[in-house]
């Protein structure tokens, strides 16, 4: 019995031990911990390895950006400075050791189309993963800068006013020079000063301009250029008419002059206007006697102003016997030039034939010689005495997207060749009193350096003052286009009409800049996109170097304050131009047209400033040539947007 009792025991204690299953989940957890363990440290490692490689990427991308914004000479190799910032920038946003990475290193190169590439690389080592005999890990990224620019239309608006031929600490500028126009006209302008004016530094500013953003630019990068110099006018005359010549005016009032009548003639004093003639006659039937005017009507005049000779005559012929009525008698022949008398005054004069720019008959002076124009404006209508503007119904002339449709709205010539000043009050009067000259055309002994003394009675021809500031014409404005370094350098070149002159008015630049890149203006076809591509982005560069001078006799954009009163007449002028050149500043602005300003040689005004913030672009100052160079390349890189290209 205690045989069969053991043996039970025991068969039972296996059977209970073979069917008893506690303690094979530890067992298994334990052989399933190897894997468990890698699968988690795979997963750890990676998301480092991720982290470490984003901070790598990203810290490689601020080190070319770096690089690319400091590199000055795009001809040269990366030199030390790009170099240097470009490294700076790199440890700055990734630390050697971070994360365990070690021998870390980042270098940057200059490519062939000057960008800058940048390599780096970092050793990452395992943890979790270490345990199963995971090499550490080596990485490497890659990144490029570039400078690159959207299709892009530029309009530099220039002061070309007296003062840019200054040094920019106002001194060495000169008088009165004379020059022939790119057209052939005789021109004048302000001599510049020997070396270092203001107006140099502005052609060597805009070639730099042109140079950084064509260094930005790929192959397919479009980027036109428009420019529009400024003083008291603006030369967009060729511009208008190879648009449209519709657009300018076939006759409009000038301040000028009238012949007064028949009635009136008066001889000349002085004897050399007089000749007289005596001869000897056996009879009075030989002498016929009276008075005879040659021609019989209107006044034929010879000569090249302002020293022309009238050979309009009154010929008087008398008879006196001899004392007792004895022969011969005297016959005397008294021939004496006439003066012409004008009446000063608002004339209609026909401007089909000076519009098209061809040498047109005088008619000021009888047909004596020809006028052409030389393309400066009169703007079209506007409403004076405004210093607040309402952008949503702005006057013809500053609203750009104006399209001329009748007289109101189309341009008209400014002719200063057929225009006369008068009296103070603007009043028309005759010259009837007045011998100065043969055609009363009075000129002061300071012809050319001022203008007449408020109670002259006589007329003063504009024209003299093209040799002064009262009139000035400059360089004829350029419509947008594709320009060649070449092209841009001959049209801001010292040999051209590039030159300084005139008073200063800020609006007249701004409204035919804002004009030029108006999208729906009258120009809209220079601006508009190119095929299958987006609209350009569109930029005014306005630079000055003084403050807006307004002069009431000055012949400027809307005439002579003096006398036509457009903008508001002798007084308070200068509020009224300003409030204009702001509220155009701001019609850019509110059309996609990014305007930047520099004050050179000038102080940074509130109005300037202002203009600029309408404008929403930027505001500098320049004291001198190079801090100019420095305004414009500091817009130019605004324009080409530093970017990661890989």
């Amino acid at each position: 019995m205690k045989k069969s009792g053991r043996n039970i025991g025991n068969g039972g204690f296996l059977s209970r031990l073979a069917n008893d299953t506690s303690g094979n989940t530890l067992a298994m957890m334990a052989i399933a911990l190897i894997p468990i363990c890698g699968i988690i440290g795979s997963g750890v490692d990676t998301a480092r390895l991720y982290v470490v490689k984003v901070r790598l990427q990203q810290a490689c991308d601020a080190g070319v950006l770096a690089g690319r914004k400091s590199i000055v000479n795009s001809s040269a190799p990366l030199d030390v400075s790009p170099t240097g910032q470009a490294q700076t920038f790199f440890k700055n946003n990734f630390k050697n050791g971070w994360m365990q990475s070690a021998s870390t290193t980042f270098t940057p190169s200059k490519t062939s189309d000057n960008q800058v590439n940048g390599t780096a690389t970092t050793s990452v080592p395992m943890t979790v993963m270490k345990m199963f005999g995971a090499a550490d890990v080596a990485m490497t990224v890659t990144c490029q800068a570039r400078y690159d620019v959207a299709d892009t239309d530029v309009v530099f608006v220039l002061d070309t006013t007296g003062s840019m031929a200054d040094k920019p600490d106002d001194s060495g500028g000169g008088g009165k020079i004379a020059f022939t126009r790119e057209n052939g006209q005789l021109g004048f302008s302000t001599q510049e000063a020997s070396s270092g004016s203001k107006i140099s530094g502005v052609r060597s500013a805009v070639l730099n301009f042109y140079d950084t953003v064509a260094s930005t630019a790929d192959s397919s990068t479009h980027i036109r250029y428009g420019f529009v110099p400024y003083s008291v006018s603006v030369n967009v005359g060729k511009a208008i008419y190879d648009l449209n010549p519709s657009y300018l005016v076939d006759s409009y009032d000038y301040n000028s002059r009238v012949p007064a009548g028949e009635a009136n003639d008066t001889v000349l004093t002085g004897s050399s206007n007089k000749t007289v003639t005596n001869t000897d006659n056996t009879a009075s039937t030989a002498c016929s006697t009276g008075v005879v005017r040659s021609p019989t009507t209107g006044y034929v005049v010879t000569g090249t102003y302002p020293n022309a000779n009238a050979n309009a005559t009154r010929t008087t012929t008398t008879w006196a016997s001899q004392t007792g009525g004895k022969a011969p008698g005297t016959c005397t022949v008294t021939v004496e030039k006439l003066k012409v008398k004008w009446n000063y005054q608002t004339t209609t004069i026909d401007t089909s034939q000076f519009k098209t720019f061809a040498a047109t008959t005088d008619p000021t002076r009888f047909g004596n010689g020809t006028v052409t124009w030389n393309g400066c404006i009169e703007e079209m209508d506007t409403t004076a005495n405004l210093s607040t503007f309402n952008q949503s119904s702005l006057p013809p002339d500053l609203n750009p997207d104006t399209i001329p449709s009748d007289d109101s709205t189309r341009w008209r010539p400014a002719l200063p060749e057929l225009s006369y000043w008068r009296n103070s009050n603007g009043n028309s009067f005759n010259t009837a009193n007045n011998t100065t000259s043969l055609n009363s055309d009075y000129v002061p002994s300071n012809a050319g350096n001022g203008y007449p003394n408020a109670t002259t009675t006589a007329g003063y021809w504009m024209g003299y003052n093209y040799n002064s500031d009262y009139v000035a014409c400059p360089k004829a404005a350029k419509r947008l286009s594709v320009m060649t370094r070449g092209e841009v350098e001959t049209y801001v070149s010292a040999s051209g009409d590039l030159r300084p002159g005139g008073y200063t008015y800020h609006d007249a630049g701004m409204i035919w800049g804002t004009r030029f890149l108006a999208p729906n203006g009258p120009f809209a076809n220079d601006t508009a996109a190119w095929p299958n591509r987006n609209a350009p982005n569109r930029y005014i560069v306005f630079m000055t170097d003084g403050a807006m001078t307004n002069v009431s006799q000055a012949y400027h954009l809307y005439g002579v304050e003096q006398y036509d009163a457009r903008i508001g007449g002798a007084n308070g002028v200068t509020t009224y131009h300003t409030a204009r050149f702001l509220a155009e500043c701001q019609a850019a602005g509110n059309r996609g047209i990014k305007v930047y300003v520099i004050a050179f040689g000038t102080s940074l005004t509130t109005d300037l400033k202002n203009c600029a913030k309408y404008g929403q672009g930027l505001s500098f100052a320049a004291t001198d040539n190079a801090g100019l160079n420095t305004a414009f390349q500091n817009i130019a890189k605004q324009i080409a947007l530093l970017r990661i290209s890989q």
